[in-house]
């Protein structure tokens, strides 16, 4: 199983980012899909998952800017972020975890916000 994150990049405070998670096999067969982050000097947190049944739950620092949804025909997940902030800044990795659970992460993208 690979999960390949894009997306990321710089962007102005205020600006907007969409990443993608494309998964090389049927998202169906994963109970939940996610984004984590992780900034310099804290520790990795959990910005947003949806489950298979399409249940979302977001950090409370990110809630009413970020949207997670996914597309099964495409086997991607994706998290649209609006009204970036700096504090934003870090490497976001997209996460899968099967009915076993068993983990599986992508390699991570960039996010960096300017002030």
């Amino acid at each position: 199983v690979q999960l390949q994150a894009s997306g990321g990049g710089l962007v102005q405070a205020g600006g907007s980012l969409r990443l993608s998670c494309a998964a090389s096999v049927s998202i169906f067969g994963f109970n939940a899909m996610g984004w984590y982050r992780l900034a310099p000097g804290k520790q990795r947190e959990l910005v947003a998952g949806i489950t298979s049944g399409g249940s979302t739950n977001y950090a409370d620092s990110v809630k009413g800017r970020f949207t997670i949804s996914r597309d099964n025909a495409k086997n991607t997940v994706y998290l649209q972020m609006n009204s970036l902030k700096p504090e934003d800044t870090a490497i976001y990795y997209c996460n899968a975890v099967t009915y076993d659970n068993f983990d599986f992460w992508g390699q991570g993208t960039l996010v960096t916000v300017s002030s």
